[in-house]
């Protein structure tokens, strides 16, 4: 095989998948150091992963491209300049498989069986049919398809990149605040049902203040978020500072700095285990073996609180209540916070 392919990587969304398809990029480049790697990502992804030492670039794709043909236009235009060797679809649906068929490239590596879904399984044209559950080790073994398997080349790894400037940001805003150490709080889910409630969120940041001595920063994004964590910091004000508005990559920063993180399955938790804090991660209508916090085998500094597992099609759990959530109780994630924290604390002795 060519040392130097031209690759393009079609993983759109979301945040948190995105974060969790990092290491297979970064095995690619260990694997082809010479190879020009180009990903197909929907906004705003691309800047909180914009400087990433193993893309070479991010192409942009509108949203909901397949409905328009001047984007159709422009994209194929965009593939036709770069003659791509190689896509590699890690999504496994109808709209990403369709851009590695639009580039152009006579290999397209999909996935076959659970995980291939949609109309992807007859647009790639080499199939590998994963072993594994979690994202990140499905992503990985797509590259089989590239090198015949063998020996990995290195442990896998983010290398998640954090500007100056959003480090900077960071840090005036905490040297303000006087907040060293201090665990993140994020209430928000993209689903209404992986959200766990409001009052149980400030008892655990009160317990964490009250009897650890941690005050909590809550992040959010946008005004129900916002809503949301003004809810929280009321339960017990002292234990609690809301976060300033920050874009993607403050948001990493921030959490590249906390003592751990707290909240349910979606991008800052992946975002917070990319940047080494951490994670006690709240689940009901997704599992911790497939999309929890990573690495998601013992040891780990991560914690996974579920009580039961909502199954069912991804639109039926999207939308449905979030029973499985409110049976977790702010016990259950005392308890989970201790096992953190004491573990950081054998790690520093």
């Amino acid at each position: 095989m060519d040392e130097q392919p031209k690759i393009l990587i079609t993983r759109l969304s979301h945040i948190g998948d995105c974060v969790l398809t990092l290491p297979m990029v970064n095995r690619i480049k260990d694997r082809f150091p010479g190879s020009v790697i180009s990903w197909a990502i929907e906004s705003p992804t691309q800047k909180l992963l914009a400087g990433h030492q193993a893309v070479d670039e991010f192409i942009v794709v509108p949203k909901a491209w397949m409905k328009s043909l001047s984007a159709w236009r422009d994209l194929r235009k965009q593939f036709k300049q770069r003659k791509f060797d190689i896509a590699i679809d890690p999504q496994g649906i109808t709209k990403s498989a369709m851009l590695g068929w639009l580039s152009g490239a006579k290999t397209r590596i999909g996935i076959k069986g659970q995980w291939g879904r949609e109309l992807s399984p007859l647009l790639n044209n080499r199939l590998v049919e994963t072993r594994e559950t979690h994202l990140v080790d499905r992503s990985l073994e797509l590259l089989d398809a590239m090198t015949g398997g063998g020996t990995e080349i290195k442990k896998p790894r983010f290398e998640f990149p954090l500007p100056d400037d959003a480090i900077q940001f960071c840090e005036s805003f905490l040297e303000t605040q006087n907040l060293n150490p201090f665990a993140i709080i994020n209430p928000g889910a993209s689903w209404a049902s992986k959200r766990w409630d409001n009052q149980r969120f400030g008892s655990v940041g009160s317990w964490l203040f009250r009897h650890q001595g941690l005050r909590s920063v809550l992040t959010w994004a946008g005004s129900e978020e916002e809503t949301m964590v003004n809810e929280i910091a009321a339960f017990d004000p002292d234990a609690f500072v809301i976060a300033p508005p920050t874009n993607l990559p403050q948001l990493a920063a921030f959490l590249s700095r906390a003592k751990m993180f707290i909240g349910c399955d979606t991008g800052p938790l992946h975002i917070a285990a990319a940047v080494g804090t951490p994670c006690v991660g709240l689940y009901g209508t997704t599992r911790p073996q497939d999309s929890g916090a990573w690495p998601h085998a013992q040891p780990t500094p991560h914690v996974a609180v579920q009580k039961w597992h909502q199954s069912g099609s991804c639109r039926k759990r999207r939308s449905a209540d979030n029973d499985a959530m409110m049976d977790i109780l702010a016990a259950d994630v005392f308890t989970a916070c201790e096992s953190v924290l004491r573990d950081s604390k054998r790690k520093s002795a």
